[in-house]
C-alpha cells in the first residue's frame, strides 16, 4: 500500500540526474534482471565508497563468479570498473521474487535490508556483514528496534566488525560470531588516474563537498588569501551540483575580483579558483593540493568522508566535527583539524606550523579472504 502511494514522488524523482537510472531499476525493475547464474560470491554495497573498498578483495578473488548490487549511481558506476555482473538492489518487496541462490552474500558496512538477508538465507546463500558498523549518531535507533535487528542477526553467518565499539553493539543486538578486523578502506588502494604540474604556489581543495560547504570554505579562503598566495579548487561530492556550485563560486569570483574556471572547459590550473567539474578526479587534484578542507563533516546530517584519500597524498587535513560515518578510519590518521564551519580560516592559517597528515596502520585481509574461498 505505503509503494502505491508513494509511485508518484518516485516517477518525479526518477527525472532528477542524481535518481535517473537507480529509481527505474531499483523501484520499477526498469534493465534491472535477477541475476543469470547461481553459485557465484555476491558483494552488495551502498555506494561509491564502499564500491571502491572492494577493489583489494575482489583482486584476490579475479576467477570467483563475481556479483555486486549497489543503491546509489555513483557506486554502480563504480561497481563496473570491475570485471563483476552488477545490478541495482530492488525495493524489499520484490526481493522474495528477485534474489537467487549464491554460494555468498557479503555487505558492507550498515546495509541491513531485512529482506534481502533473509531472503538470502532461504536461498541457502551464507550471509556476512563485512566492515559492519554502527554509528555513535544510530547506535540508541538500533537499540530501540533489538527485537527486529535479533531476528535479522539469526540469518547472519558472521559479522566482521570495524571496532571494539561495534562489537559489543552487534553482540547487543543479539548477533554471534563477530570478530574485529578494522576497516578495510585501510586496505584499498589509492592511486591517481592522471598526473598533473602542480601550480607554482599554495593549493587547497574542497574535496567532497557538500550543500552550505562550499560557501563557508570560499568565504574562508578568500580571508585567507589576502595574505597568503594560494589557489582554491572545490570538488563537490554529487556532480547534479556542479552548476549550482559553480554559480556560487561566480558570485564570490566577482565580488572579491579573483578569476575562476570551470576544469572541464580548459584543463588548466591558471585561475584563482577552478570547479573541478568532471568525475573521477579527487585524486588527481590530492596529488598537487597542499590543504585538503574534507566536506561532508560541517553539517551535522551527512557523517564525512573518506579521509586516506588526502593523507596518502600528504595533504594537511581540515575537517567537520561531525564525521561518525568515517570515525573509525580517522582514529588511524595523525595530524588532522577538527574544527567548526567557523573556524576554517583559523585552521588554514594553523597549516603553517602543521605536519602532513598521514595514516599510521594498516590491515591484515586474509582472514576474510579465507573465509570466503573456504565456503
Amino acid at each position: 500500500m505505503l509503494y502505491i502511494l508513494a509511485l508518484p514522488l518516485l516517477i518525479f524523482l526518477s527525472f532528477k540526474l542524481k535518481y535517473k537510472h537507480s529509481i527505474p531499476a531499483r523501484f520499477f525493475l526498469f534493465k534491472n534482471a535477477k541475476f543469470k547464474t547461481q553459485n557465484g560470491v555476491w558483494f552488495h554495497v551502498c555506494s561509491l565508497g564502499e564500491a571502491r573498498a572492494l577493489k583489494p578483495i575482489l583482486k584476490v578473488l579475479k576467477n570467483s563468479d563475481i556479483k555486486i548490487t549497489t543503491i546509489t549511481e555513483t557506486g554502480q558506476l563504480e561497481a563496473k570498473k570491475y570485471s563483476a555482473d552488477v545490478r541495482y538492489l530492488p525495493f524489499e518487496i520484490f526481493l522474495p521474487f528477485w534474489v537467487k541462490k549464491q554460494k555468498i552474500l557479503i555487505i558492507l558496512e550498515a546495509e541491513f535490508w531485512f529482506m534481502l538477508i533473509v531472503w538470502a538465507y532461504f536461498r541457502k546463500t551464507k550471509v556476512i556483514l563485512l566492515n559492519a558498523r554502527i554509528s555513535d549518531k544510530s547506535v540508541e535507533k538500533y537499540l530501540k528496534l533489538k527485537w527486529f535487528y535479533k531476528k535479522m542477526l539469526q540469518y547472519v553467518d558472521v559479522v566482521y566488525a570495524q571496532s571494539e565499539v561495534d562489537r559489543k553493539r552487534f553482540l547487543a543486538l543479539g548477533a554471534k560470531n563477530i570478530e574485529v578486523i578494522g576497516n578495510i578502506k585501510l586496505a584499498g588502494e589509492i592511486k591517481i588516474t592522471r598526473k598533473y604540474l602542480k601550480p607554482e604556489c599554495e593549493v587547497i581543495v574542497g574535496g567532497s563537498t557538500h550543500q552550505n560547504e562550499e560557501s563557508i570554505i570560499v568565504k574562508a579562503f578568500v580571508k585567507y588569501r589576502k595574505k597568503n598566495l594560494s589557489k582554491l579548487f572545490i570538488v563537490p561530492r554529487h556532480p547534479e551540483r556542479f552548476e549550482e556550485v559553480f554559480l556560487l563560486m561566480k558570485q564570490f569570483s566577482i565580488k572579491e575580483n579573483l578569476t575562476l574556471s570551470r576544469f572541464s572547459q580548459i584543463q588548466k590550473f591558471e585561475t584563482d579558483m577552478i570547479l573541478i567539474d568532471t568525475i573521477g578526479e579527487l585524486n588527481n587534484i590530492y596529488n598537487i593540493s597542499d590543504i585538503a578542507i574534507l566536506g561532508g563533516a560541517f553539517e551535522e546530517n551527512i557523517g564525512g568522508h573518506n579521509p586516506l584519500e588526502p593523507a596518502k597524498f600528504s595533504c594537511k587535513i581540515i575537517t567537520g566535527k561531525y564525521f561518525f560515518h568515517q570515525k573509525e578510519l580517522f582514529k588511524y590518521l595523525k595530524n588532522v583539524q577538527y574544527v567548526e564551519k567557523d573556524e576554517i580560516y583559523e585552521a588554514l592559517e594553523k597549516t603553517k606550523y602543521l605536519k602532513s597528515s598521514v595514516v599510521t596502520e594498516k590491515i591484515n585481509l586474509e582472514p576474510i579472504i579465507n573465509k570466503i574461498l573456504e565456503i
